[in-house]
């Protein structure tokens, strides 16, 4: 066939090729379909329903019913700890080796004071309100490498961790927010969008008024004047020299601190914060002037 062309090799090729019989053509695409499943000898007739009692009857059981037998959550007995678990406050541990991280990656501007809101900027710590968490709670993991001087605001903290950062002549605040504005402080740019006047923050519930209102876990609450004393005790009991703050070039950074009812720096409540006009609208009716104040 290789001189061949045109009609002469068409001819000769269907001479070499096999005759089109029945047995060499291939079925339409889709003609054939699976046979079904008959009855059958094995294949039960009680239609997908079960055997006796509730599995052929369509009433499905309740979740944590064992069937007759004693439930898991009744075979032991109570345990007076986990009562009201699920609305206790949850504070997302964060070590102080991570935040000399966060400091040394230039993640946290230690220029200026830090507070939630700076942490959750970094992009790096995340709280969810919808899981009961209340805010940070600072851990003296690596305390011994802390060598930061911050103005720090959390909302739970121990003493170890208290004396490291005062150690590097820094300040440390615990301060108590409430939901409304934890929602407030996750999301700032929705919570603008929204145009809603800014809240202010409530005082803490009775479980933990003691501990915001104690000069030794330096409280939002505290008087100043014994949180100074509290600093000096704690410089002794560890062993350092406290440095002296009003000696300090960064002596105004470290004072500042929020109002009790504040949420943001250098933000009231009751002001409106206008992203689309940039511009800041503050209430001029004394009735609110008067709410908002603390």
């Amino acid at each position: 066939m290789a001189g061949k062309q045109g009609k002469d090799l068409a001819l000769s090729m269907l001479r070499v090729l096999p005759r089109l019989s029945l047995g060499n053509i291939r079925d339409n695409p889709g003609s054939r379909k699976s046979p079904k499943r008959g009855r059958g000898q094995h294949g039960g007739n009680k239609h997908g329903a079960g055997n006796k009692g509730s599995g052929q009857r369509q009433n499905y059981m309740r979740l944590g019913y064992e069937t007759g037998n004693t439930p898991f959550y009744l075979r032991f007995s109570k345990e007076p700890y986990y009562k009201g678990h699920h609305l206790r406050r949850e504070y997302p541990p964060l070590s102080l080796k991570t935040l000399q991280l966060y400091i040394d990656t230039n993640r946290l501007d230690i220029s200026k004071p830090i507070d939630l809101i700076s942490l959750i900027n970094t992009g790096l710590y995340n709280i969810n309100v919808h899981w009961k968490h209340a805010g940070v709670h600072l851990t003296d993991e690596d305390a011994h490498c802390f060598e930061a001087k911050i103005n720090i605001e959390v909302q739970w903290a121990s003493e170890p961790v208290i004396a490291a950062i005062e150690k590097n002549g820094g300040v440390i605040t615990t301060a108590y927010y409430d939901i409304k504005c934890l929602h407030a402080m996750c999301n700032t740019k929705q919570f603008f969008s929204r145009g809603e006047p800014i809240p202010r923050r409530l005082l803490p519930p009775t479980d933990c008024l003691e501990y915001y209102s104690s000069a030794s876990m330096r409280g939002y609450l505290a008087d100043p004047e014994k949180i100074s004393q509290e600093r000096l005790v704690l410089a002794q009991k560890y062993g350092y020299e406290l440095p002296k703050i009003e000696e300090d070039s960064d002596y105004e950074m470290l004072c500042e601190r929020k109002d009790p009812r504040q949420l943001f720096y250098g933000l009231e409540p009751g002001w409106v914060v206008n992203l689309k006009d940039k511009v800041i609208l503050k209430p001029k009716a004394e009735y609110l002037k008067e709410f908002y104040a603390s």
